[in-house]
């Protein structure tokens, strides 16, 4: 054995060569990323209001009760919140605002839980159902008092939520009256068509 030891490391040049390609290979890879990101956080999002839905319908057959989500546009896009009828005739607007139908549950908003996630449409996006309107500006398609109601028997009334991302990903989330049930559909914008998830 000899008295030096080899010792064997990297120089200052590799290892900014080193930091220069993972650099570089980053600044490649992200533009790639984000609209995959984008289209789960939408996704996860309808599947989540979809999930909101469903437990309003639960609720108001555990309760006997009508209940309802009503959806409220404000400044920094729509907020939500769940409504027991307290007169049994109906959640109404009116009687939500005098409090004889009250909230239970808090407040929410879509982007607090999915950032760059709201309430909305890609421009030109076409409607759901052939011959029908298309949602243009009016993402929460409800009827006039933007109330997703749910009956003591599980019914419910009809319409449609569209949920889109911060880039071009759109679904929305469709409400059947007969059954309360719901559905989640995808646009694809490369055959300009409405597909399921």
């Amino acid at each position: 054995m000899t008295g030096r030891r080899s010792c064997r490391g990297y120089s200052l040049v590799d290892l900014l060569f080193g930091m220069g390609l993972a650099v570089t290979l980053t600044g490649i890879a992200i533009p790639q990323i984000l609209p995959g990101l984008d289209g789960v956080r939408a996704a996860g999002a309808a599947r989540y209001i979809a999930a909101r839905l469903q437990y309003a319908r639960m609720e108001a057959v555990r309760r006997s009760a009508t209940v309802a989500v009503q959806f409220v546009a404000g400044n920094d896009g729509f907020s939500y919140g769940m409504y027991v009828d307290g007169n049994a005739n109906g959640v109404r607007t009116r009687e939500i605002v005098s409090g004889v139908d009250r909230r239970f549950g808090s407040i929410e908003r879509l982007g607090d839980q999915f950032p760059g996630v709201e309430f909305g449409t890609i421009p030109g996006v076409p409607a759901v159902d052939v011959g029908g309107q298309p949602p243009g500006n009016d993402p929460v398609r409800l009827g006039a008092g933007n109330l997703a109601s749910f009956s003591a028997i599980g019914t419910a009334s009809s319409g449609s939520l569209y949920i889109r991302g911060r880039r071009s990903a759109q679904y929305v989330v469709r409400l059947y009256g007969d059954t309360g049930k719901t559905r989640i559909l995808k646009f694809d914008g490369r055959s300009g068509k409405w597909q399921p998830l």
